[in-house]
């Protein structure tokens, strides 16, 4: 036989009833006694952006579409002319690379920004996404290689990137310059202060 909420805190109440309450300061304030101290605090705040930092937020909305044989090209503002020319033409190590085919536009999507964060939190500067040409991709050509030329402009830590030379894929896989990563600017800011 079930009791009910009401039958269950009256037979409380009764045993409770010659309990006399705590008093004096050793007692604890149960309202303060739980609160994180300021070391959790800040560990709690830099996990929670680290968080947001990782947060997948790149669209699989609207796209303007490429053609398969189409240049794609990208420099953000700073980046220097001679910088970009060298990446157009492949002369930087590519430290890292990514290969797209066979992925779905989901599997795409977490594939290249777990692959941009990854090579940024790694130090890598310089990486190559191979996208292929998606000329016979449905429902419509080089699907794939239009969201990486939108996703690559979203994404912070990318300086630049252009279609790769014919050895690396041509225009079915793009060179990738990634910004310094904190940890690489302060050694840096070191190196540059000992002159």
């Amino acid at each position: 036989m079930s009791r009910s909420d009401d039958e269950e805190f009256e037979l409380f109440r009764q045993e409770m009833n010659d309990v006399t309450p705590l008093v004096g300061d050793q007692v604890a304030d149960i309202r303060t006694a739980f609160e994180p101290t300021l070391a959790q605090k800040e560990r709690r705040r830099a996990a929670e952006a680290e968080e947001q930092e990782n947060v997948n937020f790149l669209s699989t909305e609207y796209v303007d579409l490429v053609e398969p044989d189409e240049v794609i090209e990208y420099q953000r503002d700073g980046v220097q002319a001679g910088v970009f020319k060298r990446l157009k033409q492949g002369r930087y190590t590519m430290e890292a690379s990514l290969n797209l085919h066979h992925h779905t536009l989901r599997e795409a999507r977490t594939a290249v920004f777990n692959f941009v964060q990854d090579c940024h939190h790694a130090g890598i500067r310089t990486a190559l996404i191979i996208h292929g040409q998606g000329k016979h991709s449905k429902p419509h050509p080089a699907l794939i290689k239009s969201y990486v030329n939108k996703w690559l402009r979203e994404m912070p830590p990318v300086l630049a990137f252009h279609s790769a030379q014919r050895p690396h894929g041509g225009r079915g896989a793009a060179y990738v310059m990634l910004k310094k990563n904190a940890e690489q600017k302060q050694k840096n800011r070191e190196k540059h202060a000992k002159k």
